[in-house]
């Protein structure tokens, strides 16, 4: 069997000589092109079940080299993800240059400025952990705690992938702050750049046979597509091992073998060669149906097929998923993963090493914006695309087993593990936890020594409590304004945003500094149309089109499109299964309500029975729904409104607004919320 590319050049760059010249883009005589891909056959007529892959002689070269992009070339020359960002991290300089820029992605940075300064650019870095399933240890919380206070801005980020970022790191402290999370039992390894970041699972810490082997496939998948070599710990702790926990041998056996062609003999990275992916590649692990990991938005996602008995059988796999597009760039879009097929449970990491490959030989590296799987996919077509998979994987794939209703679950307030313990889910809005609800955590996850793991919603969750702990945790808690659900706005719970401005690069508009007050807009607009309190729709919001907060999947989705203007998605699901769709354009943040009232107007009276708000936009259609905007006058008869005095002395309204202040509330809303909840309990309680 024939080797591709990468494995050419991994042999030929252990010549010094052969390195300088590939470093200034020159071929050694008689080399073979570095544009070697491997070819594969078309599979057979007959029924065989098996597949081979074969590798074509390559032709001597006598056009020009393939357009590459600028990243691809860094890439090459970067010694595996060295050079020059080991240089520039020794020089005085604040910044990286443009090289290392791209590089120190895939140590888990980027490089960015506070654009809310004028003058002269303050240069920091943001870092991103990598946590697969959302799992953080207890001392790896509490190191990333001290790190954020010491050398950060001080607050810690949950993002949507369940894990941490810290934003306003020096140059000067990278090293510092990277080698504490590496001997703290973290990594930021791949948290970023052109490889497989943070592997999803359900965060729940449930015992049930299902779950815990959905979250054991995440680690296996996490360690088969991790580098292997070494660059991250040369760079950062000068080459020390720190982790010595061994390699499930399964995980090690699927890296190692080259039964059809997948991997580069005798190079430091079996599978990503010198260029890596052409993009970042993004994995989720789930059971039939919970989708609170977003399943359809991933390059790959994975779901654990039982029998009768709850005992794990193999996996459906979904491919092409992806949320990035570029404004008016049409053939740039989001996309939902398809059905690939089936397979058995010993087979899962062979298939997933095809599935990388495939995108690794065929992306596109000529033009980034175009390079993610789920174009390949959309070129190709699913058919095309799963015959060369099975080359590389040397099986077909079984039919796509039959999965019950997808469900969004939050895993919100309190619940029990399975094996005696209990956990309690957090709302954090925008994921952003500072001033007294960072001190109170600290203080609960140290003083009764949690772990913790991270939601892909953004929130947190506290796990392994006894049942003696629960009324002092749950006290505490709340006087640092993280209360259970119930006492939540419903707009709240599933709302998420970007960090955008002012730090972000990307960001057209705001994302997380500009929600709190569009969803006390969006509450308004509920209360004036008449829409109840406990009625919700699902709200994301980003400061550009790359899509970091998954508005595409939103039942209202806004998308950063100009200065203090917003593109405006509708059509998703709450279960997260449907792609929403552009209504409108450039639309100021000063005339939100201009569309926003008619749409939830017409939802309250239109609708049908249990029809949520993006099914209703979906079967009304766009055309019907944007002349009603346009046509729009106001309610025919606004709702009646009851304005109570809640507040009888200075004292109780103190104590209110000091708390709803940590909820980016007023007294009086908070107040309306506690009374709503006691009536509805009372109300239920009567019923049952």
């Amino acid at each position: 069997m024939g080797t591709s590319v990468g494995a050419t050049n991994a042999v030929i760059s252990k010549d010094p000589k052969l390195q300088i010249q590939r470093f200034h883009g020159l071929r050694p005589s008689g080399s073979v092109p570095w544009s070697r891909r491997v070819h594969v056959m078309p599979v057979s007529s007959s029924n065989s079940s098996l597949v081979t892959a074969t590798a074509t002689p390559v032709k001597p070269d006598i056009s020009a080299e393939p357009k590459r992009s600028k990243v691809e070339i860094f890439k090459e020359h970067s010694n595996f993800i060295r050079y020059p960002l080991n240089e520039e991290l020794l020089n005085e300089n604040p910044n990286i240059n443009e090289a290392a820029t791209q590089l120190i992605k895939f140590h888990g940075s980027y490089q960015q400025t506070n654009r809310d300064e004028r003058g002269s650019k303050s240069y920091q870095f943001m870092l991103r952990t990598k946590n697969p399933c959302g799992k953080v240890p207890n001392k790896l919380y509490l190191a990333m705690d001290d790190l954020a206070d010491e050398f950060g801005i001080g607050t810690l980020r949950l993002t949507t992938r369940q894990t941490f970022q810290l934003h306003g790191i020096l140059k000067k402290n990278l090293k510092t702050v990277m080698s504490t999370i590496i001997k703290n039992m973290g990594s930021t390894l791949g948290a970023c750049g052109d490889l497989n970041r943070n592997v999803l699972a359900p965060a729940a810490p449930f015992t049930s046979k299902g779950y815990v082997f959905a979250q054991e496939t995440a680690d296996n998948i996490a360690a088969l597509l991790t580098p292997q070599s070494g660059f991250y710990y040369d760079m950062w702790v000068d080459g020390e091992k720190i982790m010595s926990a061994e390699e499930p041998p399964e995980v090690v056996k699927a890296r190692n073998d080259n039964s059809h062609g997948t991997n580069f003999p005798d190079s430091p990275e079996p599978i990503y060669g010198t260029q890596f992916l052409p993009r970042k590649f993004k994995v989720a692990v789930t059971v039939p149906g919970d989708n609170s990991v977003d399943i359809l938005t991933n390059d790959i996602g994975v779901v654990v097929v039982s029998d009768a008995d709850g005992e794990p059988q193999g996996f459906n796999i979904y491919v092409g998923g992806g949320m990035g597009r570029t404004h008016r760039v049409e053939n740039t879009f989001p996309r939902l993963g398809e059905p690939l097929g089936f397979v058995p449970k010993e087979d899962i990491l062979y298939a997933v090493k095809a599935i990388v490959v495939t995108q690794r030989e065929n992306g596109r590296r000529d033009e980034r914006r175009y390079s993610r799987m789920k174009y390949l996919i959309s070129s190709w077509g699913i058919e095309k695309f799963r015959s060369v998979v099975e080359q590389y994987y040397g099986k077909k794939f079984e039919p796509f087993r039959e999965l019950p209703e997808w469900e969004f679950k939050s895993y919100l307030g309190w619940h029990e593990q399975g094996d005696g313990g209990l956990f309690c889910g957090l709302h954090v809005d925008n994921g952003r936890i500072g001033g007294k609800m960072k001190s109170t955590l600290r203080e609960l996850i140290e003083k009764y020594n949690l772990s913790v793991r991270l939601t892909p919603n953004q929130n947190i969750i506290l796990c392994d409590i006894r049942r003696a702990w629960r009324r002092p945790i749950t006290t505490a808690l709340a006087q640092a304004g993280l209360v259970l659900p119930r006492y939540v706005d419903p707009l709240n719970l599933t709302a998420m945003a970007c960090p955008a401005l002012p730090l972000c690069p990307l960001a057209i508009t705001e994302a997380e500094r500009g929600i709190p007050d569009l969803l006390k807009r969006v509450r308004a607009v509920f209360d004036k149309v008449g829409l109840k309190y406990n009625e919700s729709v699902v709200i994301r919001v980003t400061g550009c089109p790359n899509g970091c907060a998954r508005p595409y999947m939103a039942e209202l989705g806004l998308v950063g499109d100009g200065p203090n203007s917003y593109q405006i998605w509708l059509g998703g699901t709450p279960n997260q299964t449907s792609l929403a769709r552009t209504f409108m354009n450039k639309v100021k943040i000063h005339d939100l309500e201009k569309v926003f009232e008619p749409l939830f107007y017409t939802w309250k009276y239109k609708r049908q029975a249990n029809e949520s708000f993006g099914d209703f936009t979906n079967r009304m259609g766009f055309e019907r729904l944007h002349e009603i905007v346009e046509k729009w006058e106001g309610p025919v008869e606004a709702p009646a409104r009851f304005n109570l005095r809640l507040f009888a002395d200075k004292k109780t309204f103190e104590a209110m607004d000091e708390l709803a202040r940590l909820q980016n509330k007023n007294a009086h809303q908070l107040a309306m919320e506690v009374i709503r909840n006691y009536v509805a309990a009372q109300q239920n309680g009567k019923a049952e």
